[in-house]
């Protein structure tokens, strides 16, 4: 198990869903044997797309695909419903929608547009995680983008409600118009330079600094933007995802539309650069940024790399996809618990009952085999759409079981009637 920061044999007790001692190994009621036990995993940025685009996702398929893949918080994104949650009416809108059909806990985040600025307040003693903003289009007409006045008076709020912003960071005048052929995935690159994420984030470290605002980084793609990250001044905190983790450029092949994202899979130099942010810290947490949408919307038939919806899904493959990239490069145990629950807890206001296996904690586990292989076949996930650029591929690493609140939900024996539960930041 995978306890204080050590990796150690152990026996949790847990009662009415929470954990109650931590004791030497003994005989237990569940004995996994030599499998790890770590503490539910938790997923800061998912895009569940519920209500407006359940056809995209949804609360039932996404959480779901969550429990299989050890995952037992999922934070969801304020857009690509519609709603987007910028209102409290907004987010009663989510919370119906999910009542009584999600099968691991849910948290939300508030959204940061133009004109929500007197939301915010209600927002934040609604429980939302904390707000999330973009400097350049989000792909949805009704999230549009933040200009830089409204944004330092957000952050301001932020700072005083004592929630952090999550930014989309790229600077649009950076970003470029496609040049040649919309197939080849070396088109769609070069719209999106590195320089644009460093730039982004670089002016959002001076707005940290004047708001006192905590401002976190959302979905690193690049070295540019990891070293703008460690070399602020602010104390930023940042994220990446499996599929930087994962892929390069060079091999993503034409007209292969499943690996389009935003901001774009770059090239393998930036790939090790985000490892050795994770590794020195400058980068804190890996989440899936979980987007998925119909196989017309990614232009598969077309391979249009352009008009392509830009969204990956991965929720049910984070544990694997990175523990396979992580292994080969000398992280354990212990970094995966820290990347992968710890850190996202933390930052989503959940740390005092998510992310660790601690006494007063949610009796939450993910249980798995690290020198067993997931070989992903896209037809047999958990998420609504089968596309994913993890399609035959073996990963390092299987989920044997999930535990939510003490039942298992998932695997080993699943079967206990366990419904998720909305959570509020504490």
């Amino acid at each position: 198990m995978v306890v204080g920061g050590e990796v150690r044999p152990a026996k949790i007790t847990y009662h009415d869903g929470l954990i109650v001692a931590i004791d030497p190994a003994g005989p237990a009621d569940h004995d996994f044997g030599d499998a790890v036990v770590m503490a539910g995993l938790v997923d800061a940025h998912v895009h569940v797309n519920e209500p407006g685009r359940t056809h995209w996702e949804g609360f039932e398929t996404a959480t779901r695909a969550a429990a299989a893949g050890g995952t037992t918080t999922i934070v969801d994104m304020p857009l690509n419903s519609i709603p987007p949650t910028t209102t409290v009416g907004a987010l009663e809108e989510k919370r119906s929608a999910a009542r009584g059909r999600i099968a691991v806990d849910v948290a939300f985040w508030g959204g940061l547009i133009p004109g929500s600025l007197d939301q915010l307040p209600s927002l934040a003693a609604e429980g939302v995680s904390g707000f999330k903003a973009f400097l350049v289009d989000s792909g949805v007409p009704e999230f549009p983008p933040v200009p830089g006045a409204v944004l330092e008076v957000g952050l301001a709020s932020l700072s005083e409600l004592g929630v952090p912003a999550l930014i989309h960071a790229e600077a649009l005048d950076l970003l470029g118009e496609p040049e040649g052929d919309p197939t080849a995935y070396a088109t769609y690159l070069a719209t999106r330079p590195p320089e644009s994420e460093a730039r982004a984030i670089a002016s959002m470290a001076h707005l940290a600094d004047s708001t006192g605002a905590a401002v976190h980084i959302l979905h690193v793609s690049s070295g540019d933007g990891a070293r703008a990250i460690a070399s602020a001044d602010a104390g930023l905190t940042g994220e990446t995802c499996p599929h930087y983790l994962t892929f390069a450029a060079e091999n993503i092949p034409d007209r292969a539309t499943v690996f389009k994202c935003a901001p774009p899979i770059r090239h393998a130099e930036h790939r090790e650069a985000l490892w050795e942010a994770l590794g020195n810290g400058s980068l804190q947490m890996v989440v899936s940024d979980h987007s998925p949408a119909p196989a017309d919307m990614k232009e598969v038939e077309s391979g249009d790399f352009i008009r392509a919806w830009g969204g990956i899904s991965s929720l049910q493959l984070r544990l694997p996809a990175v523990w396979d990239g992580g292994s080969q490069r000398g992280f354990g145990l212990n970094d995966m618990s820290r990347w992968l629950a710890e850190a996202p807890a933390a930052l989503a206001g959940l740390k005092d009952r998510k992310g660790a296996i601690k006494v007063g904690a949610d009796a939450d586990f993910v249980i798995w085999d690290p020198d067993d292989l997931t070989r992903v076949v896209g037809s047999r996930l958990e998420h609504r759409h089968p596309l994913t650029p993890y399609h035959g591929m073996a990963l390092r690493g299987r989920v044997l079981a999930t535990v939510l609140g003490g039942t298992i939900v998932h695997g080993g024996g699943a079967g206990g009637r366990r419904h998720g539960r909305m959570l509020r930041r504490t």
